[in-house]
């Protein structure tokens, strides 16, 4: 069986059914996802489920054009590990030690983009506390100043930190939402655009608590 087959029924016959049992996932303005790439879809980060859960979102015709960008350090960490996130959930591997520049961190995601995908990238860098909003890098900046036309979707996820918090391994049933924003472009000043993009996060926020 090849890897893209493989993919596809890992995420109809377990991702799917798992996530509507486990977490009911609510997901509001489903229509403002992308429907072709190239598009990164960008979300708070508080648990290992949020790029599957992303991945999840969208048609199962578009799941082998996307990818998520994540830690090689973490993922490549074992030989079965490395498999299974490159070849099944088709991670794009970032390698975040060693005080690499940024525009050569980023390179493979640039790439991805170039060559039409649909990548899921978190700002944060980092999984963080549960329902909270950290500390947005520059990375996002830099990649939408390297490729302007491509759309940015904002989505903001609650209850994914309870369910499957930083540092637990055993999955806790809880409902959650997803909240997806209006997408926004590179607009031509780093300060500003970074400050957009806390300000979506943060305001889809306050919309889901309304």
């Amino acid at each position: 069986m090849g890897y893209a087959a493989l993919r596809l029924l890992f995420f109809l016959l377990i991702v799917k059914p798992f996530l509507l049992l486990a977490t009911g996932i609510n997901v509001r303005h489903r229509k403002r996802l992308p429907v072709s790439g190239p598009a990164l879809i960008i979300a708070n980060h508080n648990s290992h489920l949020d790029a599957l859960v992303l991945m999840a979102m969208l048609p199962l015709h578009l799941l082998l054009h996307t990818r998520p960008a994540a830690s090689a350090e973490y993922f490549l960490r074992n030989r079965w590990r490395a498999w299974f996130a490159t070849q099944v959930i088709g991670i794009i591997p970032l390698t975040t030690a060693g005080g690499l520049p940024q525009a050569e961190v980023l390179e493979p995601v640039r790439q991805a983009l170039m060559v039409g995908q649909i990548v899921i990238f978190f700002p944060e860098g980092t999984r963080g506390e549960p329902e909270c909003l950290g500390k947005l890098k520059s990375g996002i900046a830099w990649l939408a100043e390297q490729l302007p036309d491509v759309p940015i979707c904002p989505v903001r996820l609650r209850g994914l930190g309870k369910v499957l918090p930083k540092g637990d391994w055993l999955p806790v049933p809880f409902f959650c939402d997803a909240w997806v924003g209006e997408p926004l472009r590179w607009q031509g000043d780093r300060q500003q655009f970074m400050a957009e993009i806390a300000a979506r996060l943060s305001g889809l926020n306050q919309d889901m608590s309304s």
